[in-house]
């Protein structure tokens, strides 16, 4: 009987220890680095960019030991190429623990990339370095005061309401013409009302929190994004909105295909900071071998940095994951198939002034192939452009970089 309790006991041990495990890989996985009574965020301990060079500095979350009903949120970074500090302060306090209703505040000194476009409702993603953040140039300095309310409308609808203040400085020689003024700095205050469906995924309650159990196909996300001129001195009125949808086949022989639709508009007094690229990701360099860099999990690797911008554009990117060889227990190489195609125009291209780019009226297309985990979560890329903006020189129109792949 003795025998059997001690057991017992060191089962219990052993299981209680491998849920302390998994627990802890899956905040590494998220990104944090958990103690008593905070995670430490490990997006901001080290990152590179062409305008910043190393950026580096520390940032954290309270975790629930310190608070179930309040949190603080901040972090300080150093950029050792503009030699300038970049910081938030921000934290929450939640008003309803069913419904995971949470207000929100923040003070953000930062920089952001010019025509880029986050959805407020997206899950927390974290990979161990940004492939497309190493060769961005193109950012504008923003002074954001914000106050959000995150609520869960049902287990399937999630939404987030922020309102904010900024003071936008663009990094880069830019004049925002309108109306014969021309603005190289604005202040912008905008309302933001986002929203993410998941209709088939399934949930269940677990130690009193909602956790998704099955992560159902397809997703939606849409956002809108209205600016108000001269509420508390902003410049421009303009409205955005954006939406995407993420559908996911699995098929029986360990395969799948993935197929991710993006949309956006933006009507009215816009300025290019707060307009469209279509997730670039490649070096404007004479060679390809200059251009070898690190792929995307979601960019137009053949498209320039900076080479298009739109006021209302679209992109869908296919892509087909093969089984993967079962080379060995180790070796377990995948073969990805890929296409991606984008559309998009401007109106009043005449008001953006300094910065020279195109549009695309026309049908960008590019295709290619991934052989991803050769070594070490590494992997290969080949994509080729063709069609309407198929270059001149054959060189040009083809990207060949590494992949980076890694799961805990």
């Amino acid at each position: 009987a003795q025998q059997r309790d001690t057991k017992e006991r060191d089962a219990a041990r052993m299981s209680r220890d491998s849920i302390k495990k998994a627990e802890f890989l899956k905040q590494i996985g998220n990104g944090y680095l958990p103690f008593n009574y905070f995670n430490l965020d490990l997006r901001y301990l080290v990152k590179f960019n062409q305008f910043e060079g190393f950026r580096t500095g520390l940032g954290g979350i309270t975790n629930n030991r310190f608070s179930e009903r309040y949190r603080i949120n901040s972090y300080l970074v150093y950029g050792f190429k503009d030699k300038r500090y970049k910081y938030q302060i921000g934290g929450g306090f939640r008003v309803h623990k069913a419904s995971n209703t949470w207000i929100n505040l923040s003070y953000t000194d930062d920089l952001q990339e010019t025509g880029s476009s986050k959805f407020l409702t997206d899950s927390r993603f974290f990979t161990f370095f940004e492939p497309r953040l190493l060769n961005i140039d193109l950012f504008h300095r923003h002074i954001t005061k914000s106050i959000g309310l995150q609520h869960k409308i049902s287990n399937h609808l999630v939404s987030e309401i922020q309102l904010a203040t900024s003071k936008i400085n663009p990094t880069y020689n830019y004049t925002f013409v309108l109306d014969d003024q021309s603005f190289n700095t604005f202040d912008l205050s905008t309302a933001i009302l986002s929203l993410q469906w998941s209709p088939f995924s399934s949930f269940e309650l677990v130690n009193d929190r909602l956790k998704e159990t099955k992560n159902g196909y397809p997703k939606f996300a849409l956002q809108l994004t209205q600016s108000f001129k001269s509420v508390l001195g902003s410049d421009f009125n303009f409205t955005k909105l954006d939406f995407r949808t993420i559908q996911k086949f699995t098929h029986k022989n360990e395969a799948s295909t993935n197929i991710t639709f993006v949309a956006g508009i933006a009507g009215g007094e816009t300025p290019l900071t707060h307009l469209y690229h279509a997730y670039p990701n490649n070096i404007t360099k004479e060679t390809i071998l200059q251009r070898f860099s690190v792929a995307g999990l979601n960019s137009f690797e053949t498209m320039y940095f900076n080479e298009f911008f739109s006021d209302k554009f679209s992109t869908l990117q296919l892509k087909h994951f093969f089984r993967p060889f079962n080379i060995s227990k180790r070796f377990k190489p995948q073969l990805v198939l890929i296409s991606r195609y984008a559309v998009g125009n401007m109106r009043s291209i005449e008001r953006h002034q300094g910065i020279e780019f195109n549009t695309l009226e026309k049908l960008y297309s590019e295709s290619g192939f991934e052989i991803n985990k050769l070594i070490f979560g590494f992997g290969l890329s080949f994509a080729y452009r063709y069609g309407a903006y198929h270059l001149p020189n054959l060189e040009d129109n083809i990207a060949f970089k590494f992949t980076f792949n890694i799961t805990l």
